[in-house]
């Protein structure tokens, strides 16, 4: 479902005139278009099909590469990603980790960065995001254990109320055989050594 940008620079305007402002004076003639186009980015994943990237799967042991079924789980480290907080609309951003135990099928790299952005653009709260990101993967793939951190700054913790610059917001989700903290312990450290680490 596309945004409606002519709806959205209408409700620009209106906005403006709103909080007392002239939406026509040279500075502002051109934000309604530019928010238009702001939030056709930005909620570009509403009504998309989070996993679509994970249909095309390839067969390990019949795959062209036979020999290399990972023993341990496959980490992606530092997917950065922003997204917009449903509460104020203000944005957060940071970066994902995630982390599956693969069975007979496994997935290209890049389909796990697109379910990410798709999830991601939409109004969106930090820890249902990290939940659906681990359910898509969960359910699509053939998959002994996902783990999900996100590692996120929030503008409506940065910019307003207490405005703490310096916060991050970490979150966990975990299904099948990482629900058990021992068996996420090993990750969490790898993730905390990489080079975006986790927040101290």
């Amino acid at each position: 479902m596309a945004v409606d940008r002519a709806r959205v620079e209408r409700l620009t305007r209106e906005l403006l005139e709103a909080i007392g402002e002239d939406p026509d004076r040279p500075g502002l003639r051109q934000t309604p278009s530019r928010m238009a186009e702001l939030y056709s980015e930005f909620f570009a994943g509403v009504g998309e099909d989070a996993a679509a990237p994970l249909a095309h799967t390839i067969s390990v042991s019949r795959g062209p590469a036979p020999d290399t079924l990972p023993s341990g789980a496959v980490l992606l480290r530092d997917i950065r990603f922003r997204s917009v907080c449903e509460h104020h609309l203000l944005p957060f951003a940071g970066r994902a980790h995630i982390a599956y135990l693969p069975g007979e099928q496994v997935v290209g790299l890049g389909a796990l960065v697109r379910v990410v952005e798709t999830l991601a653009t939409r109004p969106q709260v930090q820890e249902r995001l990290g939940e659906q990101i681990a359910d898509t993967i969960a359910e699509s793939l053939d998959t002994r254990g996902v783990l999900v951190v996100l590692d996120a700054s929030h503008g409506c913790v940065t910019m307003r109320g207490g405005r703490q610059p310096e916060a991050s917001t970490l979150t966990i989700a975990a299904r099948g055989e990482y629900t058990d903290t021992a068996a996420r312990a090993e990750l969490i450290a790898l993730i905390g050594a990489s080079p975006g680490g986790l927040h101290a």
